[in-house]
């Protein structure tokens, strides 16, 4: 029996093919119509149904590269399930290069949604009822807020079995079990039993090209993973992703001007220095100090802080030698740009 045609908004989608659809939203002020751009790659075989989303805050652009490569893939068109592809969620901060809409709600706090509600209701009330309900898995790609940037990390229920399982199949180098924020479209997602990773890497307006290549390849092997995608035929034993106990955040003592001197990845103990806040004129200096031990998965790129300010995310581990290993290797694969024939050249 043939299978069925995939169909989203008022667009069937044959087996075997791929369509691009446009949902609309709410038309703007001057009258112009608004969408939200949707890929669908829809295979002859029966299998999952998952989503890849980005730019559901509006300046984290590297997943929608990261969605633009992965449509590109070579093992594409022989795709099992249907793959449902959403490069830019929040248009309308997309256009402003804005992390928020314009009436400066979060999208990422206004799930589920109304369809009668405010203008992020709406859009997230779309998004859920067209896309998300529609699917059994789903990628939710991310990037660190303006001014601060993250290392290639994966948050998820890690006590979900499933959740788990995809989550290490991705490959990022930490993965945390995160707890769910209300609103969120993860934990909306969860509770319509759509298991969902969310993957962070990089900085806000900002392509970061081992963040993009990381989130290729480790949406690449969740769709392995799922059966969707043939395996590899060349098997490479990665270092397995540590899943962190907890992470803390070490803020400035003082107000002033940063000289970080720890970068993303690094490993470092408690009391180490992780960089100096000082006057412009160098008369009150104060170190930056670690509160715990553990790798770096985030910091501020901007030097000019404020006290109190959040400067270090620490994830921190039960093996720390095992994370540190997993870590460096990750860093070590991406940092090598060697180009295979036909391959596009790395963003710098």
């Amino acid at each position: 029996m043939p299978r069925e045609a995939f169909s989203i908004g008022d667009v069937e989608v044959a087996p075997g093919t791929r369509a691009t659809i446009d949902l609309p939203m709410a038309r703007l002020y001057t009258n112009n119509a608004i969408t939200i751009p949707v890929q669908v790659v829809h295979g002859r075989m029966k299998g999952p149904t998952v989503f890849v989303c980005a730019a559901i805050h509006g300046d984290e652009i590297n997943g929608v590269e990261i969605i633009r490569r992965l449509l590109r893939h070579k093992t594409m068109d022989r795709l099992h399930g249907t793959l449902v592809a959403v490069p830019i969620v929040n248009v309308h901060g997309f256009i402003h290069r804005s992390r928020y809409l314009p009436d400066r709600r979060d999208l990422n706090r206004s799930f589920p949604g109304s369809e009668t509600g405010s203008l992020a209701a709406r859009v997230a009330h779309l998004f859920l009822r067209q896309i998300v309900g529609r699917c059994t898995h789903g990628i939710d790609l991310h990037t660190a807020a303006v001014h601060r940037e993250n290392l290639p990390q994966i948050r998820a229920d890690l006590d979900n079995p499933e959740a788990a399982r995809l989550a290490e199949a991705f490959g990022a180098p930490v993965m945390l079990n995160a707890d769910m924020r209300d609103g969120s479209l993860r934990a909306v997602a969860d509770e319509m039993g759509v298991p969902i990773l969310v993957y962070e890497a990089g900085e806000a307006l900002r392509f970061d090209e081992m963040a993009i290549r990381s989130g290729v390849t480790g949406v690449v092997a969740v769709l392995r993973a799922l059966d969707m995608l043939p395996a590899k035929r060349r098997k490479k034993i990665p270092t397995p992703p540590i899943a962190a106990r907890s992470t803390v955040w070490v803020r400035a003592s003082q107000s002033g001007i940063l000289r970080a001197a720890t970068p993303l990845g690094a490993w470092v103990k408690k009391g180490d220095s992780l960089g100096t806040i000082a006057d412009p004129f160098g008369a009150q200096e104060t170190e930056v100090l670690a509160t715990a031990g553990g790798t770096v998965i985030g910091r501020c790129t901007l030097p000019l802080v404020n006290e109190g300010e959040a400067l270090y995310h620490i994830a921190r581990f039960e093996e720390p030698q095992a994370a540190e290993a997993a870590v460096q290797q990750h860093i070590e694969q991406w940092l090598d740009f060697d180009l295979a024939p036909g391959d596009e050249p790395p963003i710098v």
